[in-house]
């Protein structure tokens, strides 16, 4: 049956316009955007297809390649398409919203976006959001990739893209793709002489988060580990 033989009151989008997005499950957001199903299946049974493809995780189906999504039953190309352009204008708006305000003060904002951008790369990303006096966003790197030691994330390198960006503070995070999101000792190890090479050219680390997956990004700053 289609969405359009639905009654008025089930219809996902009648139900977003009568009482807001929140509430709609993922899959019937997901509908509303794909706006048409496929032969036997609605909007909706092919919306859950797709969550289903990535376990259920919306933050893996954000991360998921053009060809991952076009490969789902009933996506394609130009659905796959829609849905990537979706996903980086939200990282887009997290990203303008963190540079027109005190990104520290907003911890919750910053972890929103470092899910979005790290919880499933396949490998460690080590990144660097560079701040201003004020804590606003200037620039968010992906400086380094690979198993993250002391021997791969070159301290030198990290300074000289701070002077570069005529950064004021820095908040430090990488992932974890094995999903456990733990500060092991070569995490520790590595924050302690990033925090030391960067206070030589006054610059302070307000925080390293770990990204695993689903899991709230750990914080160093919360765990006295800075």
């Amino acid at each position: 049956m289609s969405i359009t033989d639905w009654p008025a009151g089930e219809r996902p989008r009648e139900r977003l316009l009568a009482n807001g997005p929140e509430a709609l499950s993922d899959a019937e957001l997901l509908a509303i955007y794909l706006r048409v199903g496929v032969r036997g299946k609605s909007a909706v049974d092919l919306a859950r297809d797709l969550l289903k493809r990535f376990d259920g995780r919306l933050s893996q189906l954000a991360e998921a390649s053009l060809s991952e999504l076009a490969s789902v039953s009933g996506i394609g190309q130009a659905k796959a398409a829609q849905l990537k352009a979706s996903f980086e204008l939200t990282r887009r708006a997290l990203s303008q919203s963190m540079a027109q305000r005190d990104s520290f003060s907003s911890p919750g904002q910053v972890r929103d976006w470092l899910r979005l951008k790290l919880a499933n790369r396949p490998h460690e990303v080590f990144m660097a959001l560079w701040l201003d006096a004020q804590n606003r966003l200037l620039k968010a790197d992906e400086l380094f990739t690979g198993s993250l030691t002391q021997t791969s994330v070159y301290p030198r390198e990290v300074v000289k893209t701070a002077l570069a960006h005529n950064a004021a503070a820095v908040i430090l995070a990488h992932n974890h793709p094995s999903g456990v999101a733990e500060a092991s000792r070569a995490d520790e190890m590595l924050t302690r002489t990033l925090k030391e090479a960067l206070a030589m050219v006054d610059i302070k680390v307000l925080d390293h988060f770990i990204v695993a997956g689903n899991q709230p990004p750990l914080s160093f700053a919360e765990r006295g580990l800075l």
